[in-house]
Parts: structure tokens; C-alpha cells; sequence
């Protein structure tokens, strides 16, 4: 088969069929079906300037090619790009500000965004203002002068808040700016923002697009051919690319991120209402419950709710410090989004660097990451997690 005919056939199909082989073809020289890790820093010319497409591995690569063409498949973008980390993927968006300019950043997000833009961001002479970005109506009414950037997550990490992108996106649009969403607890496979109208969309693709525990990454999407060429000459510039054994294990792990996604759904709501009945627990925090302030706009835009849930432990602090060291299949541990459970304390650890800002997480705050283990398992881990703090 041809590298057109194969490209023809993802072009336009299901989302499981791209996420296999969107971007990705049989290797022209030896027929291999998986694109293969091209190991290698420089490409020969024929003459100066005359190449195959590839001169040097930080400006382009193919196994990271492959990667950025299936992302931007998956997030039904025109431009895709790949870094080494999801703050590299953060900190190549938010080099469009110039001096003066403001980021409305959402009041409940990952502390690592937190500490970028704060610690980074802020003495380079960029403003910030936190925002609750459920409410709409008070953004649009109270629109902080200057800003340039909406900065949003939905679900939120770690409160699980939801969103929503086309209200935000249109008031950020209304006054000039530009709304990126952090679509890391989603994924392209339950919620596509661009198609809500934001202008980028960033991951964290350690989490569920890598999905198992074993590479570090980041990835960009973008529609907006002149945000993607500056995307492009900072990747480029600045560096900080992924190595092609990275690229290549998340194109692996995106292979089956609609099955394991699918399972990630079913475990997290088992263990959801397990949670809402046990006396341990104050309050369930995920989309998908009917009384979830963000349930109606997580149905709008989201074909399932996912594998995160948070909840308040009714013992607070104590009984929260307690109750994460007391799980056997859970692992105490931070990061999200792999085949493996994880349990964590938000406020002492993810979200530590938030301490004192309007982003500080409630000591009494738990965050689950619901793997793709055996249900029942993961019901029995964490009931007799809870029953020793009841």
C-alpha cells in the first residue's frame, strides 16, 4: 500500500481508526507497519539546502512528525507540535505575550500552570487575574484590562469544575483576546475545545495520551496558521522537543486511548457512587453526577466524563493525610492519567506551590486517578481505605 492510499484511509474516518494510524504510514524503506524511532540527529543533503524534509532532529524528526500529525488529527486541528513536557507545551503558547499583557487564568488549576505563570511569567512583566470561569457572566461583566489570554481547564484539576468552552471563548474573543484550553483530563477522545471554538488546545501527553506512567511530554493544536508558525519557531528555538523513543511510546499509548478511556469512564463512576454513600466522605466531585453545578455544560461538550474524581474526606486534613497512605492498589503518587490507580493530596503536593494564592486547594481535598484495574478491586482497595479513617 502507498503512503497516499494510507494516508487517504485515515483521512475522514472514526476516531479509533485515526487515533492508530492518523499521521502514521508503513515505513517506506522496510514496510513497518509501526513508524519507526528515528534515532538520529542530522539528515544528508544532496546539496546545500536539498533535503528529504529533515535536516537536524530539534527542528523536525520523523517519529515527532508522526506524533504532531496524529494530535492534530485527533483534536480536529490543522497544526500540531510536540515538547518535552506539558509546562515546555504551556511555556511555547504563553511566549506570544509581550510585556503589559494579561493571562486570565482559571481558579482552580494545576499548580505547575500556577507556577509558571506566577514565577515565570509574572517578574518577565506579564499580569495575571484568577477567575472562576464557571460563571461567564462575571467574566464578560468584569473583564480584566489588558488580558490576551484565557487560560482555562475542564474538567478543572484538581476540583473537577467544568467549563464552558464556547461561553468562555466567546467572551474572550469579544474583547480581543485568545482562550487556550488544557485539555489533559479530557482528552481529545471524550472533548475536542477547537471544535467549541478555542484557539489552542494544550496536553500534558505523561497523562492519558501516553497512559502508562512511562514517557514525559507535552502537545500544542492549534487551527491558526500564524499562532502555529510562532508555535514552530520556538519549538525550534527554544528546544525543548521530545526525543523519538518519547514521541514514539505516546504514539503507542494513544493507539488505545479509546479503550482504555472507555474503562477509565466505567471504573471512575463504580467508584463514584461508592464514594456518595460512604460516611467518610463529605462531598463527590465529577462531572458526571446530576448535581454537579457543571453537569448540564459537560454534557453539551463531553461524550463521557473520565477516570479523575476528587472528594472532600469528611475528617478533613488528618483524615485526609491518613486515608492516601492506606490504600494498597491505589499508589500514592503524583501524575494522572496511566492504566495504574493513583491517589494523592492535591494541597500538600500537585497543587502545593498554590498555597496562598486564590488557587490554595482545601486541606481536606483527595484527587483520584481511576486506572483501568479490575473494578471490584478498586472498590475493595478503597472502601477499607475509608472504613479506617470512618
Amino acid at each position: 500500500m502507498s503512503e497516499t492510499d494510507y494516508t487517504d484511509r485515515a483521512e475522514g474516518a472514526g476516531f479509533e481508526t485515526r487515533a492508530i494510524h492518523a499521521g502514521q504510514h508503513p515505513d517506506p524503506t522496510t514496510g513497518a507497519v509501526t513508524t519507526p524511532i528515528y534515532q538520529v540527529s542530522t539528515y544528508a543533503q544532496t546539496a546545500v539546502g536539498v533535503h528529504k524534509g529533515y535536516d537536524y532532529s530539534r527542528t523536525a524528526n520523523p517519529t515527532r512528525t508522526a506524533l504532531e500529525h496524529c494530535i492534530a488529527s485527533l483534536e480536529a486541528g490543522a497544526h500540531g507540535y510536540a515538547f518535552s513536557s506539558g509546562m515546555a507545551a504551556a511555556d511555547a503558547v504563553l511566549r506570544w505575550l509581550t510585556p503589559g499583557d494579561r493571562i486570565v487564568l482559571g481558579d482552580d488549576a494545576y499548580g505547575g500552570t500556577f507556577r509558571l505563570i506566577n514565577g515565570v511569567y509574572k517578574p518577565a512583566g506579564m499580569e495575571w487575574t484568577a477567575a472562576d470561569l464557571t460563571q461567564p457572566d462575571t467574566l464578560a461583566a468584569d473583564w480584566p484590562e489588558g488580558t490576551k489570554i484565557v487560560w482555562l481547564e475542564s474538567p478543572t484539576n484538581p476540583g473537577l469544575n467544568v467549563v464552558d468552552v464556547a461561553a468562555i471563548t466567546q467572551i474572550a474573543h469579544a474583547n480581543g483576546a485568545i482562550c487556550v484550553v488544557d485539555n489533559t483530563f479530557a482528552t481529545p477522545y471524550l472533548q475536542q475545545p477547537l471544535e467549541h471554538g478555542a484557539d489552542v488546545v494544550v496536553h500534558s501527553s505523561t497523562k492519558y495520551l501516553g497512559g502508562h506512567s512511562d514517557v514525559v511530554g507535552g502537545l500544542v493544536v492549534t487551527n491558526d496558521a500564524a499562532f502555529g508558525e510562532q508555535l514552530a519557531f520556538v519549538q525550534n528555538s527554544a528546544g525543548a522537543v521530545p526525543a523519538p523513543q518519547d514521541c514514539f511510546l505516546t504514539l503507542r499509548g494513544i493507539k488505545t486511548l479509546p479503550v482504555r478511556m472507555d474503562r477509565h469512564n466505567d471504573n471512575a463512576a463504580a467508584i463514584v457512587a461508592m464514594l456518595e454513600e460512604h460516611p467518610a466522605v463529605s462531598k463527590v466531585l465529577y462531572p458526571g453526577l446530576a448535581g454537579h453545578p457543571g453537569h448540564e455544560a459537560a454534557r453539551r461538550q463531553m461524550s463521557g466524563y473520565g477516570g479523575m474524581v476528587s472528594f472532600h474526606a469528611a475528617g478533613g486534613m488528618d483524615a485526609a493525610f491518613s486515608l492516601v497512605t492506606k490504600t494498597k492498589i491505589f499508589t500514592l503518587a503524583e501524575s494522572l492519567g496511566a492504566v495504574e490507580s493513583l491517589i494523592e493530596h492535591p494541597g500538600a503536593m500537585t497543587h502545593a506551590s498554590a498555597e496562598g494564592s486564590p488557587l490554595e486547594v482545601d486541606d481536606a481535598l483527595v484527587r483520584l486517578s481511576v486506572g483501568i484495574e479490575s473494578e471490584a478491586d478498586l472498590l475493595a482497595d478503597l472502601r477499607q481505605a475509608l472504613d479506617s479513617v470512618s
